[in-house]
């Protein structure tokens, strides 16, 4: 059974990820791969994940079509290939297949898991507003509370819950911003600053 060496940044950018828009296959419940899929718009940003995380990949990023709604969209993924080193994350992010906020979220949360994390979720409220959104519509109140209490006890990062028609999001306030910059503006790549700055 093949055996991924993971180094501790690439546990953090997976934990990130997981946090975010990655998610986990399974064929067997014993191995599991990590699928990385964008839009072809966030290429510069699945090529960073694929230069940190090269060692884990089953090969290069690729482009692939998929309609939605009779439109077609570009999109760029690749995958790990499926391993049981991967086995340890899906206990911790995954409950009858829906995925949930680990218990030990605080421990884990970094600031590279957290720049990570924004880069795939993040968002601008509005022009006009310095407080950003981190879209978390499909996490339930239970897991939400989890994250926000572990962004107040880690990074002294205060946050409110938004309603959305979805669910809700992790809306950190205006008078945040300057914090939530020094913690992850480092690790926030240049063709994603556009959701910091």
């Amino acid at each position: 059974m093949l055996k991924l060496n993971i180094s501790h940044r690439q546990k953090q950018i997976i934990v990130g990820k997981l946090l975010g828009d990655g998610h986990l296959e399974t064929t067997n419940g014993i191995s599991y791969r990590l699928k990385f899929e964008h839009s072809y718009a966030q290429k510069n940003y699945v090529d960073w994940l694929y230069e940190e995380l090269k060692e884990l990949a089953s090969g290069e990023p690729k482009i692939k079509l998929q309609m939605v709604n009779g439109k077609v969209y570009q999109k760029y993924w690749f995958n790990s290939p499926y391993s049981q080193s991967l086995r340890f994350y899906a206990a911790q992010f995954y409950r009858s297949k829906i995925k949930i906020v680990p218990k030990l979220i605080k421990r884990w949360l970094t600031p590279l898991t957290l720049a990570v994390w924004f880069m795939d979720d993040g968002s601008i409220k509005s022009k006009e507003c310095r407080g950003r959104l981190i879209n978390t519509q499909s996490f339930k109140d239970d897991d939400l509370k989890r994250l926000q209490d572990a962004l107040k006890e880690k990074f002294q990062i205060n946050t409110i819950l938004r309603k959305q028609k979805e669910g809700k999001q992790i809306y950190i306030p205006a008078q945040e911003h300057d914090k939530l910059v020094k913690i992850i503006g480092t690790d926030v790549i240049p063709s994603m600053r556009y959701k910091l700055d």
